[in-house]
């Protein structure tokens, strides 16, 4: 990636019901916000229908806003280990809707993104969405939840990028 003044990037939380996304720019220092929201699916629907329908959504934020890169969350697993398999295959997809359209999509565990944001990796969920909405100049804490945790990936994202365009 080269040295830009400006760079957007989006941020994706991940899910199989609800996928989280925000879209960031970054000019002079300065954070802006372009957009966020969720993709939601169906429960009653079958996986693949589900899948196709988040992969189909994803390129369709990639190419209306065409960003400069994407930051994702990495899959931690949760108690239930057979609930994470749904929102691995989720990732799969959207791993690939950023793969067909040439984006970099960057990894990032969820302490990398608390620390981006607050500067602490030990952060609560509540004090990450305040410094989100903070840094942003939003006058709520974004919501749902899983949109302001994709604006904090990619604010993260952006924080990951050195002066001369080179990841961290």
């Amino acid at each position: 990636m080269n040295s830009q003044s400006s760079l957007l990037a989006i941020g994706i939380d991940p899910g199989i019901a609800s996928i989280g996304y925000g879209l960031v720019r970054t000019f002079e220092g300065r954070l802006s916000l372009i957009a966020y929201g969720c993709i939601e699916t169906e429960s009653d629907e079958p996986i693949g229908k589900r899948l196709t329908y988040i992969f189909e959504e994803i390129r369709k934020l990639l190419g209306q806003y065409a960003p400069d890169i994407g930051g994702i969350e990495e899959l931690y697993f949760f108690r239930n280990v057979s609930s994470a398999f749904p929102v691995a295959e989720a990732r799969g997809v959207i791993r690939l809707a950023f793969e067909k359209t040439g984006v970099v999509l960057r990894e990032y565990s969820p302490n990398a993104i608390k620390k981006a944001v607050t500067g602490s990796s030990r952060a609560s969920k509540s004090q990450v969405q305040e410094m989100v909405k903070v840094l942003l100049g939003m006058s709520q804490i974004p919501t749902p939840d899983h949109a302001a945790d994709a604006l904090a990936a990619a604010i993260c994202t952006l924080h990951s990028i050195g002066p001369a365009g080179y990841t961290l």
